[in-house]
């Protein structure tokens, strides 16, 4: 689970200075094994989708079978696109989105929804540009073997402190049946989500049919490169 700063700068295109000044002046999590720096994944990821920076979903796959088993169009389809949803505070707002997603019996939603707010008061989960992916510092695990996104358009602008000052109207939140399988997910739809065309049909909002086309178009587009 863990990357040197050479493999993580080469997957990027970028040199290894860079890295270590994102360790040493931006926060980038990293530990020292033979006087030399290692990245986890979980935390690289997490890193990255608050600071805006693009990184390429292939780091963050196990083996090829495994990354391309996780898709993020079926995952939406399994979760589903909700719209106008109630809310003026991000408890508010997150308290409609634990209602909508499909919980394992086993997971109480009042907690879900108590860890989620912690997460959002240790560090904000915005992505940025009025989107906000909120999640718990372990993914939440489905008794299920389908992993599912639910989409969640805001009724009402509601401030996430996003780095970029803008308020939320956009949640994406992700329930997965492994820990392996949030963390390839989460990296492909941070991934799209530095796509501007996606972005702005997002804020249109599109119809739930153009919004499913874009994302198995621009999945296309990963698998071509």
């Amino acid at each position: 689970m863990f990357l040197k700063v050479t493999d993580l700068a080469a997957a990027i295109g970028i040199d290894e200075k860079t890295v270590l000044g994102w360790i040493k002046t931006k926060g980038l999590p990293a530990h020292k094994r033979d006087e030399r720096y290692q990245v986890n994944r979980v935390d690289l990821l997490e890193w990255a989708t608050n600071h805006g920076i693009t990184v390429p979903p292939g780091i963050f796959a196990a083996n090829e079978e495994a990354s391309g088993c996780q898709l993020v169009s079926n995952a939406l389809r399994q979760g589903g696109i909700f719209f106008d949803l109630p809310g003026d505070t991000p408890e508010t707002a997150l308290r409609e989105v634990v209602s909508r997603l499909k919980l394992p019996p086993s997971l109480d939603p009042e907690f879900l929804l108590q860890t989620l707010l912690a997460r959002e008061a240790l560090g904000s989960t915005a992505f940025g540009n009025g989107i906000a992916i909120p999640h718990v510092r372990n993914p939440i695990v489905g008794q299920t073997n389908e992993s599912a996104i639910n989409l969640c358009f805001l009724k009402n602008p509601i401030d996430f402190d996003a780095i970029d000052g803008k308020p939320v109207t956009i949640l994406f939140t992700l329930v997965t049946p492994s820990v392996k399988a949030h963390l390839h997910l989460l990296a492909k739809l941070a991934f799209l989500l530095h796509d501007h065309g996606f972005q702005d049909l997002l804020h249109r909002p599109g119809t739930e049919a153009d919004i499913m086309a874009a994302v198995r178009s621009l999945e296309e587009t990963i698998v071509r490169r």
